[in-house]
């Protein structure tokens, strides 16, 4: 069986056995493996591994099916919204948007897959369908296609930054600012390839928010994201001093996430506003705070109360 990708925008000007790499999710060396076995092609030209992709390339690539066990199915992923051309569900943390190298746990494409869910075939192998991702550890709506014209709509969407991308987050310390824009390009941090961080060599990344609450220690905030790099929110805010709670990869402090009874950072993809594919109507989807952020954010609260009224308590005394 093979499969045919139209080169992403993203992999234009790359290395072909990068480029077969990331597409297929498999490492450097196998992805030379199947070039060099005529495995992984561009229809139409003959290429080479180190020759770079070109804009308007197509990438035909043989998949061998392989037996193996059912990956595990999220049975707490809620659907926020359905009909003929999308499903968006709202993601449960420790749920991956899909399969990758490494990964044992349940996957939203394999999910709503084994739930019966027709997904469009187009997009790279073990990724049809998916226009955006949600980090494993972030909670919320994710938007997967279902037809070809969504897939190749909502891809233009996505790239063009015409869907509006609502994440509210709790972040250490006291915004100055009511609201404000990040903008600092993002790159992988030298010192881990599963980190990132802001960096010349970077891509651009923008980033606005405005604080919706306020508790000396926190802030709550709502952001919206123009651009859609890895790790954003989280990087962005690390670098002005502000770390999203529970977050100890980018610098949260863990007394506080202990504190607030959190096993991961507090974000969540509250909104998403496109476009329709194919009526063209302005369509909004919402979600609401899991059980983990809400009783966090809950405690947060409980806290700050409890401050000012000691505080309010010791200016009278």
């Amino acid at each position: 069986m093979s499969t045919i990708i139209p080169a992403p925008d993203a992999l234009i000007g790359k290395r072909f056995d990068v480029a077969v790499a990331k597409m297929m999710g498999i490492s450097r060396a196998k992805a030379t493996e199947l070039i060099e076995t005529g495995q992984a092609r561009v229809i139409g030209r003959d290429i080479h591994k180190s020759a770079t992709l070109q804009d308007g390339d197509t990438v035909e690539i043989d998949v061998q099916e392989e037996r193996r066990e059912l990956e595990p199915v999220s049975t707490e992923m809620g659907i926020a919204y359905e009909d003929d051309d999308i499903v968006i569900v709202d993601k449960p943390v420790g749920v991956a948007a899909h399969a990758s190298v490494g990964w044992t746990g349940p996957t939203v494409l394999g999910s709503l897959i084994q739930r019966g869910v027709h997904i469009t075939s187009m997009g790279a192998a073990g990724r049809q369908g998916i226009v955006s991702r949600l980090d494993v550890g972030t909670s919320g709506l994710m938007l997967v296609c279902k037809s070809d014209l969504a897939y190749k709509e909502m891809r233009r969407q996505f790239s063009e930054h015409e869907v509006k991308k609502t994440y509210h987050a709790l972040v250490q310390g006291n915004l100055k600012e009511d609201k404000a824009t990040i903008e600092a390009p993002i790159g992988r941090a030298k010192v881990s390839d599963f980190r990132f961080t802001v960096t010349p060599a970077g891509k651009e990344a923008i980033t606005h928010w405005d604080v919706m609450e306020r508790f000396g220690e926190t802030t709550l905030a709502s952001i919206n994201l123009e651009t859609g790099r890895t790790h954003q929110i989280r990087v962005h805010f690390s670098s002005i001093g502000h770390p999203l709670v529970g977050d100890p990869m980018y610098g949260a402090n863990p007394r506080l996430s202990q504190a607030l009874g959190l096993q991961r950072q507090w974000l969540h993809a509250m909104e998403l506003e496109f476009r329709h594919p194919r009526t063209h109507i302005n369509t909004v989807v919402t979600s609401r705070y899991p059980a983990d952020l809400q009783h966090a954010l809950e405690t947060e609260r409980e806290r700050f109360a409890q401050r000012e009224h000691q505080r309010l308590e010791s200016s009278r005394g």
